[in-house]
């Protein structure tokens, strides 16, 4: 079922509209505006194998395939010296398909530039790593990058519908039942690939259901009736036989995993605890390390609800503490209360603005001396130097809060921490302006 011109491509309009580089690829055109190397960046099975062999159909084109998992310097150079005696001696163009090129180490992508930059091989790469981080420079330099899309369900569902009535396919020898479409559409996680496997593997299992199992779906069907009179009806019981797992694409050390633990913290900071749990969800079902997440809450409780709710800090340091002690897959539960909590709870940055603001003063140069009060004066001669003269002990005071200068003299007045007025920071706040006003001694009282 791979489509073999770009008319039968379902998807990535925004890659093949005229003149676009593909559309130039494709369709052999020379000139200034000719074809370039090109590097497909996108998820699996949303069709870069796919593109690269549409691009090969092109007329005088020879087209090479190398796998990064095989393939090494030795391969590579080989393809180039026998791309540049083609085009020299047959004016053949070579069309160099590389799959999974992310996996090629740096001496592997440079033995790959002097027959890009010289125009010996038409480079088609495919990746599924963000080739800014996979690519070496000079590489990414002399090639388009072209981000293709995941496919709609309308994408997928035309999949099917093709797969199911062309000869290629299934030649309309089986019918799909909606439920059953539903459920492959769902549990395909968007690769067109996982659709059509998925789709080939439910009409295996209805091909081989029983007499008594096809007189159950077939209500009211002559039981003499020959099976080859109708198209065999795929029913959702079969879909789900063939896959009853969702596939998530997730990978520990790519986009995937930056891109969900992102939108994690950030639907704890916009305080979304179901968009919150969805994404931990995705987290749990792809493996990832519980103590990972445990980590993660522990620096949301901080960095988004701060003195808002301080026991939210309480509840993700026990959960990773827990999460350490009974692993998983009990450590879920403990992973969603502090999820739940860090969501719902009031939110503030507050205290670690303020450290934020004092850290960029102190780089400012805004360092001080200690006031003589407040150094330390244990050790024998500190007296003599005037250290700990004049401290007054707190504890001495009323509401044991003493007026005196704390800060260097470069820093008087200054506030750093501004709290919110949202959750327990609300009071702390009234409490605050009370006590600067008494360390202050601007205390009206």
């Amino acid at each position: 079922m791979r489509p073999r011109t770009l008319a039968e491509v379902l998807g990535q309009q925004h890659l093949l509209e005229q003149g676009s580089p593909l559309r130039v690829l494709a369709e052999g055109s020379r000139g200034p505006a000719g074809a370039s190397s090109v590097i497909l960046y996108g998820p699996p099975g949303t069709g870069k194998t796919t593109l690269a062999h549409v691009l090969a159909r092109g007329a005088s084109r020879k087209f090479v395939e190398l796998s990064a998992i095989r393939a090494g310097v030795k391969d590579v150079r080989q393809v180039m010296d026998r791309a540049l005696e083609d085009r020299d001696l047959r004016g053949q163009t070579t069309v160099l398909f590389l799959d999974e090129i992310h996996r090629f180490n740096k001496a592997q992508q440079d033995a790959l530039l002097p027959g890009v930059e010289n125009g010996w091989v038409i480079l088609v790469a495919a990746t599924t790593e963000n080739p800014s981080f996979s690519i070496i420079a000079p590489l990414l330099s002399r090639s388009l990058m072209l981000t293709l899309r995941s496919l709609t369900q309308d994408d997928l569902s035309g999949l099917i519908t093709r797969a199911l009535q062309d000869t290629r396919g299934l030649d309309s020898a089986f019918e799909l039942e909606d439920t059953a479409r539903d459920h492959i559409l769902r549990m395909a996680g968007g690769d067109a690939r996982r659709v059509l496997t998925t789709l080939e593997a439910a009409a295996a299992v209805a091909m081989g259901r029983s007499p008594e199992d096809a007189s159950d779906v077939s209500e009211g069907a002559s039981a003499d009736e020959p099976a080859s009179d109708a198209p065999v009806l795929i029913t959702a019981r079969d879909a789900e036989q063939a896959m009853d797992f969702a596939v998530q694409r997730y990978d520990r050390d790519g986009d995937q995993h930056y891109d969900i633990v992102s939108a994690f913290i950030k639907s704890l900071r916009g305080s979304d605890p179901d968009a919150a749990l969805h994404y931990l969800a995705r987290m749990v079902v792809a493996g990832e390390d519980p103590r990972f997440i445990a980590r993660r809450l522990v620096i949301a409780a901080g960095e988004e609800v701060g003195m808002a709710d301080p026991t939210a800090l309480q509840t993700a340091m026990a959960a990773a503490d827990a999460v350490q002690l009974i692993g998983m897959p009990e450590g879920r539960i403990l992973l969603a209360q502090a999820t739940v909590h860090i969501a719902t709870a009031p939110k503030s940055n507050a205290s670690y603005k303020a450290l934020d603001a004092a850290i960029a003063d102190v780089r400012a140069g805004k360092s001080g001396a200690v006031p003589p009060h407040l150094r330390d004066a244990h050790y024998s001669g500190a007296h003599r130097m005037g250290h700990g003269k004049g401290y007054i002990y707190a504890h001495d005071q009323p509401h044991h809060v003493a007026t005196q200068q704390y800060v260097p003299d470069e820093l008087i007045g200054v506030d750093y921490y501004k709290p919110t007025g949202n959750g327990a920071e609300r009071a702390v706040s009234e409490r605050l302006g009370k006590l600067r006003s008494i360390i202050r001694g601007t205390d009206n009282r």
